[in-house]
């Protein structure tokens, strides 16, 4: 854990900073286990909803802002990250400076990405797809709700777990793949996400938005999801040969260690470039 993996691309979404739910430890860890050629930030960063409701802004949250901040400044070994940030729903009021910078950060409400094997891939938070999944207002209604109630289970579990030494494990996540109507959601929203790939006429999309990190090939479209902070602590990374992965960074606790963020990394390589 003490060697840096370096990445050629990084997506991160849906981190909810100012949100109680938000592992800001946990990604402040994969970070500092990383270099990073160009960082994506997909969307719902800062959770200005939250924030509205109740101001909540832990410690770890600020070190974690200032960390991604201070990412394209060059660090000890002369590294330096691009960082381009893609608004959301979340923190809607950033999209009014599409095409703008905030210092060194690169403001895009979309965006077309090369890999390093060629393909081109349309970069966007997700929510742009909202009216094509949405059940209806009372349908969302509940299902803010019933998340709600899913991320107070997922906390109150993963304290009882901490408390008698074991890792971050997401019982959110888990629930919610056994709900027959998120599990509709779900697919609607990457049948969207597909459908506007092929619009767009590129090899795939790499979104965020609904939390549920995904890699999967429909009709030669790549559908990529990074999915969040919140719930499954996962980023969506690419090497220097095209080769794009899903790591899940909270999923397995290095033995010898007592500390929940003493992590090994688990990188689950679902596309190999060709």
């Amino acid at each position: 854990m003490k060697q840096k993996t370096h990445y050629r691309t990084v997506w991160l979404s849906d981190i909810h900073l100012g949100c109680k739910d938000c592992k800001a430890e946990y990604l402040l860890d994969f970070l500092n286990h990383s270099t990073i050629d160009t960082l994506f930030l997909v969307g719902d960063i800062i959770d200005l909803w939250a924030l509205s409701k109740k101001f909540l802004w832990p410690a770890s949250h600020n070190t974690l802002l200032h960390k991604l901040l201070s990412l394209p400044d060059t660090d000890e070994s002369g590294h330096q990250t691009r960082v381009v940030y893609l608004p959301g729903n979340h923190d809607e009021p950033a999209q009014q400076y599409d095409n703008m910078s905030f210092g060194h950060v690169e403001i895009r409400r979309e965006y077309i990405h090369t890999t390093a094997n060629g393909k081109k891939l349309l970069l966007l938070h997700g929510d742009q797809f909202d009216s094509e999944v949405c059940f209806g207002r009372l349908h969302n209604w509940i299902g803010d709700k019933a998340y709600d109630l899913l991320l107070l289970l997922n906390r109150w579990f993963n304290a009882i777990r901490t408390q008698h030494g074991y890792s971050y494990w997401s019982l959110a996540g888990h629930i919610k793949t056994r709900i027959r109507g998120a599990n509709d959601a779900i697919a609607r929203y990457r049948e969207a996400a597909i459908a506007r790939a092929k619009k767009d006429k590129v090899d795939g999309i790499v979104c965020g938005h609904i939390h549920h990190p995904e890699i999967t090939t429909i009709d030669g479209i790549t559908y990529y999801n990074d999915g969040d902070w919140v719930e499954n602590c996962s980023a969506l990374t690419e090497d220097h040969q095209g080769n794009i992965s899903l790591v899940f960074w909270a999923e397995e606790v290095a033995k010898k260690s007592s500390s929940p963020l003493s992590l090994i990394p688990k990188t689950n390589k679902v596309e190999q470039a060709a």
